[in-house]
């Protein structure tokens, strides 16, 4: 049988601060009258709270001035994988007016910078960057299909092990999906003093939320077929 093969393309990092920032339930607004925590409720998440401007595109207004803010936001794993905090957020810029935390209307803020910090370090993005960048389907999908996959075929996750090159460790002690994206599936191996991320790409990038399905399809056939012996200890 021959081994699973398949692109390996990862999500840009334009492509993971949108994914965030449209599936973002909350954040912190932190400005010079303090910090405010943001519910953001409906659709669009956080995306939907804020647009962000070309600098020097806001007026500002004759009293006030140019005020600073800063947008944090923290994307947690959506299932309960050891370590949850995958990405840390961060948003900063100008407003025209101070910030009311409790208005309904979306905040207009100059862009000044943003950046998304990770396992792998900090990555700056610059204001074409997050516009030129489409928002991936799955984007606000992920935690509702991990979920389900977690609490209703839990029996077919350890079944992806047979994937992973190379041959999981005998002391593995728990196999999760921790992310979903267009571009794949990853897994987090734990064991008992560390853990690893393994990405299992789909055969090809996602382009609609109705083709998902039959991309993890794909991936849990190419497991059945596959003589790969790995699997979670007895």
């Amino acid at each position: 049988m021959r081994p699973f093969r398949a692109r390996t393309a990862t999500p840009t990092a334009a492509e993971r601060v949108r994914s965030i920032l449209a599936a973002a339930h909350s954040m912190t607004v932190v400005t010079d009258e303090g910090r405010h925590e943001v519910y953001c409720a409906g659709d669009g998440g956080a995306a939907g709270r804020v647009h962000l401007h070309e600098p020097g595109d806001l007026d500002h207004g004759q009293h006030t001035g140019p005020l600073p803010v800063r947008l944090e936001l923290t994307d947690i794993a959506p299932t309960p994988v050891r370590d949850r905090m995958r990405a840390r957020v961060t948003l900063s810029g100008l407003l025209g007016a101070p910030y009311d935390p409790a208005a309904a209307a979306s905040t207009c803020v100059e862009f000044g910078g943003a950046w998304i910090e990770d396992a792998q370090g900090r990555t700056d993005l610059s204001l074409d960057a997050l516009q030129e960048t489409d928002l991936d389907p799955l984007a606000t999908r992920e935690a509702g299909m991990l979920n389900h996959l977690v609490d209703s075929h839990k029996d077919l996750v350890p079944l992806l092990l047979r994937l992973v090159r190379p041959q999981v460790k005998s002391s593995l002690s728990r196999v999760l999906p921790v992310a979903l994206d267009r571009y794949g599936l990853t897994l987090r191996l734990e064991y008992p003093a560390t853990h690893q991320d393994v990405r299992l790409p789909f055969p090809r990038p996602v382009q609609d939320i109705e083709q998902a399905g039959p991309q993890i399809h794909a991936l849990l056939s190419a497991a059945r077929r596959s003589s790969h012996s790995s699997r979670l200890p007895a």
